[in-house]
This record gives C-alpha cells, sequence and structure tokens, in this order.
C-alpha cells in the first residue's frame, strides 16, 4: 500500500493514478446552501451528482468491473452524494468487503465531519488511510451563512444552533482522526461574498490541529440551491485565497470538483460504459443472494432451442430450462423467460436476479457483457454442446464436462439461430 499513489493529497501522483468513488451514501445530515444534489445528472462534474445509488453488495460487483477496465486505480473512496456518516453502516459495511476482497487497496472517505467520531476506531482498523473533512468556517457566524439546518442525534437544528454543535464535531473528528495516525485533509469551499476574507483563518486553525494539507475549492453555482445567484469565484480571488491560506498549510491545487461515482485520473471524461455498468448494478439484487451466502444454489439453467439439446447462444434464448435436483432426482423444474433484448447491462442484471437460485448455467454461446456480468454473482458459466440429461447429471454429480466443451470459439451471433441478435 503505497501512500503516495493517492491522487487527491499527492500532486506528482494525479496524473498516473486514478480513483474511484462509490456511490453508496445518498443521504445528508446538513443542507449546504449551495448544494443541490441530482442524483441522475451525468453531464455535471461536481460533488454531490452521481448516475446511480449502489448498496455494498451492488457496489462490490462494480467495483470488480471497475478493476477489469482500469488497471490505475490506486484508491477506493467514500464521497456521497450525500455523508458517509449519515449513511453509517452502508459506508461501513462497503469498506469492510472492499478490504476483505482488495487488502493492498487504499480507502478513503470525504465527510462533513459531523458523524464520523463513533466510526473513527473502526476505519483505523480497516485502514482507511486518508480522510477528508469539508470545513467552511470556524466561525459559528460565518458558518450560520453557509448552511440551513444541521440534523445531530435524530435532531433538526437551524443553522445557528446547528452550527455550533457541526463545528464542535469537526474539531474532535479531526482530533481524533490524527491520533489515530490517519492523513486528514480539509476542503473549504471558496463562496464569494461570504466566506473568502475567512478561509485564512481557517487555514491558521487546521494548521495548529496538524492537517495534511487544504484545498481551497472555488464554489460551483447550482440551480436550485439558495446560492444560486452567486457566481464563481474569480482566478484572481481563487489565487488570492490559496496564497494566503498557504502561509498556513500546504495546499492542494489539483483539484478537481469530482463526482461521488469518479473513476479513472482527476480531470478524466466520465466513462460511459463504466456509467452503463453502475446503473446496471442497481439492478441486480441489492444484497448478495441469501441462497449463495448459504453454498446452496445448487440449480441449473440451461439455453435450448428444444429442450433436448444445449445448443443455444444466451443472447438469443428467450427462456431458460431450470433442473433440481431433490431426493436423488434430477427434474426440470421450470422454464423462466429471460430479459428483453436491447436492455444491455441491465438486461443481463436482471437476468442475474431470475437465476439468484441456480449455480451453473449450460449455453451454446456467450457475449462478453452478460459473462462478465452473470460471473460477477457467482454463476458458474460453461459453454458446451451436448444432450441435456447427460450435462445437467455431470453438473449435479460433480462430472468433468470437459468433453463436452465446444472447440471452436465463434464470434457472438454465430452458430445460434441465425439472427445475429446475440447479446443485445
Amino acid at each position: 500500500m503505497n501512500f503516495e499513489n493517492h491522487p487527491c493529497f499527492n500532486a506528482k501522483a494525479h496524473k498516473k493514478f486514478g480513483r474511484v468513488h462509490l456511490p453508496v451514501a445518498p443521504r445528508c445530515n446538513i443542507q449546504c446552501k449551495f448544494c443541490n444534489r441530482k442524483f441522475d445528472c451525468v453531464n455535471e462534474s461536481r460533488p454531490g451528482v452521481t448516475s446511480g445509488i449502489l448498496t455494498p453488495y451492488q457496489a462490490m460487483v462494480y467495483l470488480d468491473e471497475v478493476f477489469r477496465q482500469k488497471k490505475n486505480i490506486s484508491v477506493v473512496g467514500i464521497a456521497g452524494p450525500g455523508d458517509p456518516f449519515a449513511n453509517p453502516e452502508e459506508t461501513m459495511e462497503t469498506l469492510r468487503l472492499v478490504r476483505e476482497k482488495y487488502p493492498e487497496m487504499m480507502l478513503c472517505v470525504a465527510t462533513n465531519g459531523l458523524n464520523i467520531a463513533p466510526y473513527i476506531d473502526e476505519l483505523a482498523e480497516l485502514k482507511v488511510s486518508h480522510i477528508t473533512v469539508t470545513v467552511n468556517a470556524v466561525d459559528p457566524e460565518v458558518g450560520a451563512k453557509i448552511y440551513s439546518w444541521v440534523r445531530y442525534n435524530k435532531r433538526v437544528m437551524r443553522a445557528e444552533k446547528g452550527v455550533e454543535i457541526l463545528l464542535e464535531k469537526q474539531m474532535e473528528a479531526i482530533i481524533g482522526l490524527k491520533e489515530k495516525g490517519i492523513t486528514v485533509k480539509v476542503n473549504s469551499i471558496i463562496i464569494p461574498g461570504i466566506n473568502e476574507d475567512h478561509i485564512e483563518t481557517v487555514a491558521r486553525k487546521m494548521s495548529e490541529m496538524d492537517v495534511d494539507i487544504l484545498n481551497c475549492v472555488p464554489y460551483y453555482p447550482n440551480a436550485g440551491s439558495s446560492f444560486e445567484h452567486l457566481e464563481e469565484p474569480s482566478k484572481d480571488m481563487i489565487h488570492e485565497v490559496r496564497e494566503k491560506a498557504g502561509k498556513y498549510i500546504k495546499q492542494m491545487r489539483h483539484c478537481t470538483r469530482c463526482r461521488a461515482d469518479a473513476v479513472g485520473l482527476l480531470g478524466e471524461v466520465p466513462d460511459a460504459a463504466l456509467m452503463d455498468k453502475l446503473q446496471a448494478c442497481e439492478q441486480i439484487s441489492k444484497e448478495e443472494p441469501v441462497k449463495k451466502q448459504k453454498g446452496i444454489r445448487s440449480r441449473v439453467a440451461v439455453a435450448s432451442m428444444e429442450g433436448v439439446l444445449v445448443n443455444q447462444h444466451l443472447g438469443e434464448a428467450s427462456k431458460l430450462l431450470i433442473y433440481d435436483k431433490k431426493d436423488g432426482t434430477i427434474s426440470l423444474l421450470e422454464a423462466r423467460n429471460t430479459p428483453p433484448a436491447g436492455g444491455g447491462f441491465q438486461r443481463w442484471a436482471q437476468l442475474a436476479d431470475t437465476l439468484s437460485d441456480c449455480g451453473t448455467l449450460l449455453v451454446s454461446g456467450i457475449g462478453e457483457n452478460p459473462k462478465r456480468v452473470l460471473s460477477t454473482t457467482g454463476l458458474d458459466i460453461m459453454e458446451i454442446e451436448g444432450v441435456i440429461d447427460e450435462a445437467v447429471r455431470a453438473v449435479f454429480e460433480g462430472q468433468s464436462l470437459r468433453h463436452l466443451i465446444k472447440r471452436e470459439m465463434k464470434a457472438c451471433g454465430a452458430g445460434c439461430s441465425g439472427t445475429g441478435g446475440g447479446c443485445g
């Protein structure tokens, strides 16, 4: 685990190493006057937006695909689209799953700091190495201009009272994180007419608290927010604020205001294929199938044209035959409809749900997209040609199917019914 490879904390790393944000935290516990979180806005690159919301299990399916497509990811983070610790169960479970499956991966979280304190010990145990805390003010009077309300201990408080608690908890959080040896970055939003003259004070305070780096982030106008009438800070204002803050603490100057589902290098154009994959993952089971967890995904699904042979490409199968074994007898349980063609990744995510009680899928051919989606759910996919009874019996009895495996691999759509419908 090389901490120098974090692209947000090390300017030298951001052109070589990427990050992925897992959007598992939709709820927020404060209302910032500059924020309007549009979860479905795929054309904006800013915090608080994402093309989908995932559960921890869905996030792991998505993460596996990210790692297949992107070989330069050095850190997995959670940055909303709400606040990770307004969604502590989802956040902590996701971090546990990532640490278990990818023990060498850096873990990172971005938060407002209001509710992180109860989780600092476990964050340290999970070796979450980098935390970003957004601190826009250290004076309650300034903070009251930035926040509309704060929700703490199930109570919603208006700005004046809520901000006092927010600032208190933020300071406690930073102290607790530093005591655990966690690298801390503080984000401060430069809001013209509100706090641009106050950020130097924030920088001085963060320096006194041994914060590692300060990121002075330019405000971005958001339609529908209370501050939608404000203009972005000018380049001269940004430069001046950073120069003043830089007298006290190291500055981050390469921030790209990442989305809650950002993936790849900082500033990289959002990957349309991965956005599609993220949305497809929303459609699969919200939790790992119970049958799989208990080791009894024992049924077998078969793609067949006439019900005698394994001889159909998955992309052209309107139904799959489901076989089960009960009291030593193998029998056809039912025929299940497959989702209609044309749905892309979402089609295969839906099929994964349909086959959640099956451990094996027998087909004569399969495209890369369905293979990718279905295999991540634990389904054993075999491309064979032969008599169904023989193949299914071999699966249930743990025998080899090597003699039935297709020797000549064909392009998607070839050797099927001839329609070329393939795997769309």
